[in-house]
């Protein structure tokens, strides 16, 4: 089965149907909420709003290890993820939607693993050489191409601890270590689901320029952000809507 996670604001999918709910206790506490289960393009998928709905929980208080697990738990294979992000390549403006390739992990003080020896499982080290499912990937970006929406293939993604925005300073580190676009989720949540063997990738809508770039040169607009935000929801869905109809495929 495959299952969404929503970002920001995103909180159901407007064309899932014959919704039920399931609420999954896991060895990790709770996940953000209950997980919808449903039919969209006439295959069931999962749904799970990762900031919890309403939208309460900050990037670095969600409880991804729950999350990814209750997925798990419900016979979830692959994963979508929404993550709205700030362009940092120049060509990343906002309106821009990229399916990244690559991640930086700039977070701290999170439970990035299920297997660090304290829970009874030995220490793992799964090898993420590439972060990012190349099988869902491929999905993305053809079910982009046919909802007849642009999305650019690649990137690296720097995941940012939050929830306050970077600093311009911080920008400019981003964009020498190498990342393309920024954002405060991405991480654990991709590793936990490789840990798990579950197959994930991203889209990530560019809501606005990073700090000390274009027009947030002197400072990020908040309203702006929520502007763009909402139409590129709207495209995001027409999107899922081709993804949800696509077969699962094995990697």
């Amino acid at each position: 089965m495959d299952a969404v996670i929503g970002g920001t604001q995103l909180t159901s999918l407007p064309n899932m149907e014959s919704i039920r709910e399931e609420k999954v206790s896991t060895p990790f506490g709770d996940p953000s909420g209950p997980v919808s289960i449903g039919l969209c393009g006439g295959r069931e998928i999962a749904f799970l709003p990762r900031h919890g709905n309403p939208h309460a929980l900050a990037p670095h208080k969600i409880n991804y290890r729950a999350n990814i697990w209750a997925l798990k738990e419900l016979g979830v294979t692959h994963i979508l993820s929404i993550a709205t992000s700030g362009g940092i390549r120049q060509e990343f403006g906002a309106g821009v939607f990229v399916v990244p390739d690559q991640i930086i992990d700039y977070t701290y003080d999170r439970e990035s693993t299920y297997f660090d020896g304290t829970n009874g499982e030995p220490v793992r080290h799964i090898d993420f050489t590439a972060p990012y499912s190349e099988v869902v990937r491929r999905r993305i970006i053809a079910a982009a191409e046919a909802a007849g929406e642009k999305v650019h293939d690649g990137g690296c993604y720097g995941c940012f601890n939050g929830p306050r925005l970077e600093t311009a300073a911080e920008i400019a580190r981003l964009a020498k270590d190498g990342c393309d676009l920024v954002g405060q989720t991405g991480m654990p949540e991709a590793a936990l689901a490789r840990e798990l063997g579950i197959e994930y990738a991203a889209i990530c809508p560019i809501v606005n320029p990073a700090a000390g770039l274009g027009d947030s040169k002197h400072a990020i607009s908040r309203e702006e952000i929520t502007r763009t935000r909402l139409v590129a929801f709207e495209r995001v869905v027409k999107i899922l809507a081709v993804f949800a109809a696509q077969p699962s495929v094995g990697a």
